[in-house]
């Protein structure tokens, strides 16, 4: 790849990590729960209430590219410490997305669930964007690529039990924290989990050709996928 088209695959990447992240916001602010990756981090924003939504996202992605050295050691890229200040910018990003919401009146049920498709909506927008954009991944998809290369496990698989996973500890963090009461995991997670893959497929379908003509610059791109 040319340089110019490096950099316009990282600044996709970025913008792929706002709409991400506002995505986030959206789901965040119909208080039904947020995705299972970053339901963890939510359980955390209630408790601990003096840091922000995207300081803890910030914390959770810090963790997840440590558990990445830890288990790929010497197999562990340099370039995948750029996860680092774009998990800080995935965390800046959410507190600003959280900002823009703040404004919505959200009072009925309906209108909090409605949020929650509106936040999937956004979010697999930007995951799209990321993937497409095929520079590096964001810290959850990578810890679980970890996972899968360290013990040869299917992809597929880890990323499911991974998403699980999170979803149990945000829940047993919910009771330790609040008195055996289920906070920050709600429907909304279930709901994120079920439709988010999907409407990234959507998304990818449509999105591929016109946006990688754009990042190559070759008319021929279109024709040639």
């Amino acid at each position: 790849m040319h340089k110019t088209e490096i950099a316009k695959r990282y600044i996709l990447f970025i913008i792929s990590l706002f709409f991400s992240a506002v995505g986030v916001a959206f789901t965040k602010c119909a208080e039904l729960g947020v995705s299972p990756i970053s339901s963890v981090a939510n359980v955390l924003s209630c408790k601990f209430s003096a840091l922000s939504l995207g300081s803890w996202l910030i914390i959770w992605n810090c963790v997840l590219i440590l558990g990445q050295v830890i288990l790929l050691r010497k197999k562990f890229e340099l370039i995948q410490l750029l996860q680092i200040p774009l998990s800080f910018l995935f965390g800046w990003f959410t507190d600003f997305g959280m900002w823009l919401v703040s404004f919505i009146p959200v009072n009925t049920y309906p209108v909090r669930l409605l949020m929650v498709i509106i936040g999937i909506v956004i979010l697999s927008f930007g995951i799209s964007l990321s993937v497409i954009a095929n520079v590096i991944m964001n810290s959850g998809e990578a810890f679980v690529k970890a996972i899968s290369e360290t013990f040869h496990r299917n992809f597929g698989n880890i990323k499911i039990g991974f998403d699980v996973m999170c979803v149990i500890t945000a829940i047993v963090l919910s009771l330790i924290f609040f008195d055996f009461t289920i906070v920050g995991t709600r429907e909304g997670t279930i709901i994120s989990a079920l439709l988010t893959g999907v409407v990234v497929k959507f998304f990818n379908n449509k999105l591929k050709k016109p946006v990688e003509k754009v990042l190559t610059g070759d008319s021929s791109v279109s024709a040639s996928h």
